[in-house]
C-alpha cells in the first residue's frame, strides 16, 4: 500500500510541474526579429570538381640510347624554346670516352672535343613538371626524359543532367583543396564532345581557362569549381527563416505585430540562394518584415499525455483492488 501512494503523490507532482510549465510558456510572448527586405545579385552556379593539368604536355625522348652526361635544367624553371636541356652520348660514343678513359686523360679530352654530345633541346615555351633521368643513366630511344607544360589549366568532370547548362566564356570561380582560402577565377573554353560512362553516369569534360596562372598551381591538384551559368540583376530577397505559412496554409511573411500577433501578407517565392529566397511578389524592396528568434516550444503527442511527466508503472491485479477499494 505504501508504494502505491509514494507513485501517486510522484504523478501528483509531476501533473503539477507539467501545468506550471504550460503556463508559463503560454504566457511567455515569442521573441521577434524584423529585416529588411533588399535587392542584390543572384546567381545560379553549376558545383563540380576537376584536377588542375597542362593545356598541352609535351613529353621529351632522345634521339637515340646513349648516357646522360649533364643535366641543365631542373623541375619548375620556365623553359624557352629551343633551350639546352641535357646533354647525353650516343651509344657509340660512350664506348669510344670510355676506351679513351682507359688510355689517359689526354686521349680522353681530346675524344671529347672531337666527338661532341648530343643536345636535348626544349620544343616549346612552357614549364618544366618532370625530369625523369639522373646524371649518369643509360637511357633508350623510348626513354621520356622531360615533360613540359605550356601552361596550366584547369579539366572538370560534369554531369549529362548538367552540361546542358554549360556553355564557352561562362565564367567560373576555382579553389583548390590545397589552398581553401584562395579563389581564382577562370572561363569556360572548351567542352569535349564524346562522353565517359562510369557506374552507368555518363560525364563530360569541361575546361577552364584561368584569368592568372598562380604561383601555386601544381599538375594533378584538385580543384572544387562553381561554373555561373546564370546571373540576374536587382532580385529581392530576404532571409528563408521569414518565409512562413499563415493561417489558410498559404506561403507568407509577417509584415506587422498588433498586440503581439503577426499580421501576413502572401507572397510568391522564387530561387533560393543559400540562407536567403527570392520573393516575386507580395513585397516591395525597403519593406521591414518579422520572423521569429530561435526557442524551444514543448509538443503534447496525439493521444494528449504530457510528455515531460513519468509514465506510471503497470499494478498487478491486487494493487489495482487495493486502490480501488475491493
Amino acid at each position: 500500500m505504501k508504494k502505491i501512494v509514494i507513485i501517486l503523490v510522484i504523478a501528483a507532482l509531476a501533473g503539477g510541474g507539467w501545468y506550471a510549465f504550460k503556463k508559463n510558456s503560454a504566457s511567455k510572448a515569442p521573441e521577434y526579429q524584423s529585416v529588411q527586405a533588399e535587392l542584390r545579385d543572384l546567381s545560379e552556379l553549376v558545383d563540380t570538381t576537376g584536377v588542375v593539368e597542362p593545356e598541352n604536355r609535351v613529353e621529351i625522348q632522345p634521339s637515340s640510347s646513349g648516357r646522360i652526361e649533364e643535366i641543365l635544367v631542373e623541375e619548375g624553371d620556365k623553359i624557352k624554346a629551343g633551350e639546352v636541356l641535357a646533354l647525353m652520348s650516343s651509344s657509340d660514343r660512350v664506348a669510344i670516352l670510355d676506351a679513351a678513359r682507359a688510355a689517359g686523360d689526354e686521349q680522353y679530352k681530346q675524344w671529347q672535343e672531337t666527338y661532341k654530345p648530343i643536345k636535348v633541346i626544349s620544343p616549346i615555351d612552357g614549364t618544366l613538371i618532370l625530369r625523369n633521368i639522373v646524371q649518369g643513366q643509360t637511357v633508350s630511344a623510348s626513354t621520356v626524359l622531360f615533360a613540359i607544360s605550356d601552361k596550366l589549366i584547369v579539366s572538370a568532370s560534369l554531369d549529362e543532367a548538367d552540361i546542358g547548362k554549360v556553355q564557352k566564356a561562362q565564367r567560373a570561380t576555382i579553389v583548390l583543396d590545397s589552398y581553401p582560402d584562395k579563389k581564382v577565377r577562370g572561363t569556360v573554353f572548351k567542352i569535349l564532345d564524346e562522353g565517359t560512362t562510369k557506374s552507368n553516369v555518363v560525364t563530360y569534360t569541361v575546361k577552364l581557362r584561368p584569368e592568372r596562372v598562380p604561383e601555386f598551381f601544381r599538375s594533378q591538384m584538385t580543384a572544387n569549381i562553381k561554373i555561373k551559368i546564370s546571373e540576374r540583376k536587382d532580385i529581392l530577397l530576404i532571409p528563408a527563416a521569414a518565409v512562413v505559412t499563415d493561417q489558410q496554409g498559404r506561403t507568407a511573411v509577417i509584415k506587422e505585430l498588433k498586440a503581439g500577433q503577426p499580421v501576413y501578407a502572401v507572397v510568391e517565392t522564387g530561387q533560393n540562394e543559400g540562407d536567403q529566397v527570392e520573393i516575386v511578389s507580395g513585397l516591395s524592396a525597403g519593406e521591414t518584415v518579422f520572423y521569429k528568434a530561435g526557442g524551444y516550444s514543448a509538443q503534447v503527442d496525439s493521444s494528449g499525455s504530457n510528455p515531460l511527466m513519468p509514465k506510471r508503472p503497470a499494478m498487478n491485479r491486487q494493487q489495482q483492488r487495493a486502490v480501488s477499494g475491493h
